[in-house]
């Protein structure tokens, strides 16, 4: 199956003594940087210390019928207009993990007093999950006005990621328990979204203790409700810097390095977690600095690399989530094509990382035919399901968790290649038509082409 193909450092003691002097601090401040980096957890040839091996399977130690390749509905999604049809019977065709929050991006204040609540909004999209046979996960993100200070009764859509106040954060738990009783069927749950609101601007740091006390309090409140409920966090977005710039970090690679700040933030999440039953993150492949322009397929490997550091957090224990993630610099002339194969190389990355779940953010539009990087096209052109959904779908149906990975490549590198016993994947990584060859047969690829083929 080809999806997007053809779219756009003189003498005598003294010397001896200058040498020693000189060797003593030499050594010293090696052996000083040696300890700093050790406890930072890197080495001082500059690779990180103790990542998780690379995946010999799919999603390795998740549990059977774990929620894994998936999108998240926002605004403009299909549940507001019950259609287009075309992409309800899409999405029913191959079933896959849909996320929704619970308050902002299409979902209104399911609370807007207390001990008043409001579901018709969340009510309708989990309809519209359970119609097209998905599985619900719900992101506990954002809250109600009253709980971040704000008059009752209102809600002021401006204030969407303010933080609830830590004298509401009981309050906020037990909303978190009305919505698990209210939905039965919803098993998992991320806290938050991104530390939204949780920003120590006098420390210039993450405020890593007030979200991790919000996040105890709703972990605590779910599993009353239901012990088999799986909870995560802490949604922490893992910005980067460009090769060679920013301040020293732990974790680092031909991609650049992590903002400290981040890492540092989701180890006290760690530390003081009262438990978890997954981590979830989320971030762009791409650094913060936009005027750097790396290669977009080279700095994928960012994804797998962060991805084996969390795994390797605890022993391998937690699944790694990625609740969002993007490819594309803003503002971006892409083709579909170069965009598709962009997307399909970074699932390859979650993959090979050992990712347990990756969510793609879904981009909607209501009126223009118009609309790149969506699952699904505008009402003028239709709304059909475009190749995004396709690839998504595909992922989910070929690379469920615990599927076993083989060692295919292309005699090109710059054709990648992901594959199991029954299927793979192809993506030509160059504006160009490459001809290669994979498992001694010869490939013809188009421009940025995307392939599914049988093996």
């Amino acid at each position: 199956m080809a999806l997007f193909r053809n779219r756009q450092g003189r003498h005598g003691r003294p010397r001896r003594r200058l040498f020693l002097i000189a060797l003593v601090a030499a050594l010293t401040g090696m052996l000083t940087a040696a300890i700093f980096v050790w406890l930072a957890g890197g080495r001082p040839d500059g690779t990180v210390r103790s990542l998780a091996a690379p995946a010999g399977e799919v999603a390795p130690g998740a549990p059977k019928g774990w929620p894994s390749w998936g999108f998240t509905h926002t605004q403009e999604s299909v549940d507001r207009e019950r259609g287009p049809q075309k992409v309800l019977d899409a999405l029913s065709g191959q079933p896959m993990p849909q996320v929704t929050p619970i308050m902002g991006w299409g979902v209104g204040n399911p609370q807007p007093r207390p001990g008043q609540y409001d579901w018709a909004s969340l009510d309708r999209r989990m309809e519209t999950i359970r119609q097209t046979r998905g599985t619900p996960v719900v992101t506990l993100c954002c809250g109600p006005d009253w709980m971040k200070g704000g008059a009752a009764g209102g809600t002021d859509w401006s204030r969407l990621e303010v933080a609830i106040q830590p004298r509401f954060f009981d309050d906020y738990a037990r909303l978190a328990a009305e919505v698990a009783r209210r939905y039965p069927d919803v098993k998992h749950y991320t806290v938050w979204n991104e530390f939204k609101g949780f920003w120590n601007p006098q420390a210039n740091r993450w405020d890593h203790e007030g979200y991790t006390k919000l996040y105890n309090e709703v972990y605590k409140e779910l599993k009353k409700v239901d012990s088999d409920i799986k909870v995560g966090g802490p949604y922490m977005v893992m910005n980067s810097n460009a090769p060679g710039v920013g301040p020293p970090s732990e974790l680092r690679g031909s991609w650049g390095s992590m903002d400290q700040r981040n890492l540092d933030a989701l180890k006290y999440w760690y530390e003081h977690k009262e438990g978890a039953d997954f981590i979830a993150v989320d971030g762009h492949a791409l650094p913060v600095q936009r005027n750097v322009q790396p290669n977009e397929f080279e700095v994928l490997t960012k994804f797998s690399d962060v991805t084996r550091w969390l795994r390797a957090l605890g022993d391998e224990e937690l699944p790694v989530w990625w609740a969002e993630w993007y490819v594309e610099p803003v503002p971006s002339d892409w083709t579909d094509e170069r965009r598709g194969a962009v997307q399909v190389a970074a699932m390859m990355e979650f993959i090979r990382g050992g990712a347990a779940s990756a969510f793609y953010w879904s981009p909607q539009t209501t009126t223009g035919a118009d609309c790149p990087g969506c699952l699904w096209s505008g009402p003028q052109a239709g709304g059909a399901p475009t190749p995004n959904l396709t690839n998504l779908q595909n992922f989910t149906r070929w690379f469920p968790p615990g599927t076993k990975l083989l060692n295919v490549k292309a005699a090109d590198p710059a054709v990648r290649v992901l594959a199991q016993d029954k299927q793979m994947v192809m993506v030509n990584t160059t504006p160009q038509g490459k001809r290669t060859q994979i498992e001694g047969k010869p490939i013809d690829l188009g421009p940025y082409e995307v392939r599914w083929a049988a093996r």
